[in-house]
């Protein structure tokens, strides 16, 4: 029997379903918290984002894969509460965010660095994902690196090609957070790919950020998936182009790369309730099943399809397993 790690604990792989793969539950630095959010109700949230992950559950998921690293506050236990008070799965990843810089805590460890020592980073990300992540045993199911508009910086390439080896120690699958207007997608394909990554173990997640069909073919031609997972965030791109974009990759044969999510978050301290609320109104974990696939199926695409993008590509990402080939239009 083939399993896979949740923060509860490993399950059957065949209970995985139907996958929402580029969430998070809280986006909370506990610096930031302990120092600034006195207010911040542990017991309150923890319910909150309870009842909010039961209705994803009902929307017809049964698996969360929360990317939130350290860099945004990853706290197992506290995602664990929330585990242990609904019924959909939740995995966890280990790597690092960052737009720019490692924190200092990397900065005088490492190789080249006056210290002839290993990579810290690749030791910590293998750590999680082989023997679990602190004290609690919850063993990562993928690792998490950023390359954003800033680009190939020296502490985003140093925790991408980190990124990499650990892929390549553990097999694990390997989620890079892009910005396609600068299409940072194909360096993070290059640095992945020097350092021995199948490509097709790699999600580039936000690619649904444009319309730019060009890029995302040749992202597609690398082997990579392809994350449109942002639905509901109106304010970054309007609903109607990322539904153009789904479609028009949909009719050119891409199913096989897709994965759809939302990026959505139960409490993130990066933004202020009340502002998001006005600014982004739809960004939640509903907008696939409430709006998405009901016009895809209004646009004529089956329901093999639609288990194709939120089934079987998120399965064979998350265990591995052979990889379709060339894309072949569904209609």
């Amino acid at each position: 029997m083939q399993t896979i790690n949740t923060v509860t604990g490993p399950i059957d792989a065949a209970a995985l379903g139907t996958v929402l793969a580029h969430e998070h539950v809280f986006v909370l630095n506990e610096d930031y918290r302990l120092n600034f959010l006195p207010d911040w109700d542990e017991d309150a949230q923890v319910a909150q984002a309870a009842q909010r992950l039961s209705e994803v559950k009902a929307l017809g998921f049964d698996t969360l894969l929360d990317v939130s690293v350290p860099g945004l506050g990853r706290h197992i236990e506290r995602v664990q509460r929330v585990a242990e008070q609904t019924e959909l799965n939740i995995l966890a990843c280990t790597g690092l965010f960052t737009y720019n810089d490692l924190p200092l805590q990397f900065h005088y460890t490492g190789p080249g660095l006056g210290f002839d020592a290993p990579e810290p980073l690749v030791e910590a990300f293998v750590r999680d994902l082989t023997d679990g992540i602190g004290r609690t045993g919850v063993k990562a199911a993928a690792l998490v690196c950023v390359i954003e508009a800033e680009g190939l910086t020296p502490g985003v390439e140093r925790i991408m090609r980190a990124v990499g080896q650990a892929s390549i120690a553990t097999e694990a699958p390997i989620i890079v957070h892009t910005n396609p207007h600068t299409r940072s997608g194909l360096i993070a394909q290059r640095i992945l790919g020097e350092e021995g990554v199948d490509l097709r173990r790699v999600l580039l997640a936000h690619s649904g950020d444009t319309g730019d069909l060009d890029y995302l073919r040749h992202l597609a031609a690398g082997g990579s998936l392809l994350g449109l997972d942002r639905f509901g965030v109106d304010v970054l791109l309007p609903h109607e182009t990322r539904m153009a974009t789904l479609l028009a990759l949909l009719e050119e044969g891409y199913a096989e790369q897709l994965i759809l999510s939302h990026s959505a978050f139960c409490y993130s301290d990066w933004f202020d309730p009340a502002k998001m609320a006005e600014v982004a109104p739809n960004w939640n974990y509903r907008q696939i099943s409430d709006r998405v696939l009901p016009e895809l199926r209004a646009r004529g695409i089956t329901e093999q399809t639609l288990t194709t993008m939120l089934v079987d590509v998120p399965r064979r990402f998350l265990l591995g397993g052979a990889h379709p080939g060339l894309p072949t239009p569904i209609r």
